[in-house]
């Protein structure tokens, strides 16, 4: 399923990740380092492939379709979360009563 996301948000959750954690995911997926860095905004075309991403210009860096979300749950697994960015928690709205 298709994913709309900001570059600046692909990039910071690509600098959440922790050391090791490109290699992990592209050992994992049996891709190289380089198209997995690149999913996530770099461009070693030499090295690596582009895969299911397509940036368009925009605020915040502009807006990116991800076609395969694939890398991108792989990259949210490690660091246990359910979706990103989080949504804001938005505190409960009671009714007073009078």
């Amino acid at each position: 399923m298709a994913r709309t996301i900001t570059f600046n948000e692909l990039r910071e959750l690509k600098d959440k990740l922790p050391d090791g954690s490109i290699h992990q995911i592209a050992a994992e997926l049996d891709m190289k380092p380089e198209t997995v860095r690149n999913y996530f905004g770099g461009y070693n075309f030499k090295e690596g492939k582009s895969v299911g991403i397509h940036i368009e210009p925009g605020p915040n860096g502009g807006i990116v379709v991800l076609d395969d979300t694939t890398i991108f749950d792989k990259a949210l697994k490690i660091l246990g979360l359910d979706n990103y960015p989080e949504p804001e928690h938005q505190p409960e709205v009671t009714e007073e009563e009078d």
